[in-house]
């Protein structure tokens, strides 16, 4: 299912579902979205703090239904990731949720959570991409995908300097997200193992014992079962580089299916706008991710 694109003069709403939020940078992020000709709306708890968290768990799921709910909104942004939206996932009225039209919801890193529980409990994709409250909207090239995406619709992404691991060309459902918060994921009520796939990983700041460990879980659990191809994308401060790749080879090049590395989503510059619950083609070879 295609998401509705946003055009200029609609209303956006900014939330903050994990980590505290950084009134300057947030304020940036607004600068940014109005500038694209959009109205902006900032759901009330989005400055709240309680410790590593931006306000209480009901506080951050009220914020959540809300903005999916309000008619006016045409768009959902996550301010930024941190940590959190596993905690509030299970306290959205996902009942009421169901009674609205699908939106788009954009958010990158922790919000892979949220992402997850939209694709399993209303069956709407999303996009992993760039939050108005992180520096990842500073790069140009960040922010123009995002633009295009939201007001133009998913397109053709191209990493030039990508490499395959594992050569070859696929098609399915893109899914995925940040690779510890998947594992994290596996076994609740708003988890779901991926069928006719291309996986879409990334991570920061593991090192490459812990995203063994958590593409071990993942391959114990069977969730690369329905995978068709899987598209890697930064790990940024995770070690060694050729440590990184060697190590995502290893695990994942007996699947049998095409692995490309190198793509620029996830936490690093630029970051692409991924189209997480669209039916995409990979093309290993090539470097590029085309949604069908």
């Amino acid at each position: 299912m295609s998401l509705p694109i946003v055009r200029p003069g609609d209303l956006v709403a900014v939330i903050a579902p994990s980590g505290p939020v950084d009134p300057a940078a947030v304020a940036t992020g607004i600068e940014l979205l109005r500038s694209w000709q959009l109205k902006v709306t900032v759901l009330p708890h989005v400055l709240d703090r309680a410790g590593y968290l931006a306000g209480a768990d009901v506080d951050r799921a009220a914020d959540f239904t809300a903005a999916w709910t309000d008619p006016e909104v045409a768009a959902v942004l996550c301010a930024r990731g941190g940590y959190g939206a596993q905690r509030m996932v299970d306290l959205v009225d996902w009942a009421r949720l169901h009674t609205a039209r699908p939106k788009p919801l954009v958010g990158a890193s922790d919000i892979t959570a949220l992402h997850e529980a939209v694709w399993s409990q209303l069956g709407v994709g999303s996009y992993f991409g760039p939050m108005p409250a992180t520096g990842a909207v500073d790069d140009p090239l960040s922010a123009q995908c995002l633009h295009r995406t939201l007001t133009a619709g998913p397109h053709p992404l191209t990493a030039p300097d990508s490499t395959a691991l594992v050569g070859g060309e696929a098609s399915g459902v893109l899914v995925g997200g940040t690779l510890t918060l998947l594992a994290s994921g596996l076994g609740t009520p708003t988890g779901y193992l991926p069928q006719d796939a291309i996986a879409f990983l990334e991570d920061v700041d593991e090192a490459p014992y812990r995203l063994d460990r958590c593409l071990t879980q993942l391959r114990r659990a069977g969730w690369f079962a329905g995978v068709r191809g899987v598209l890697l994308g930064s790990f940024l401060r995770c070690g060694p580089e050729s440590a990184v790749r060697d190590l995502l080879a290893e695990r994942l090049g007996d699947l049998g299916v095409p692995v490309l590395w190198g793509f620029p989503a996830g936490h690093g510059r630029p970051q692409l706008t991924m189209p997480l619950g669209r039916r995409v083609h990979l093309d290993s070879d090539a470097g590029v991710l085309s949604p069908i």
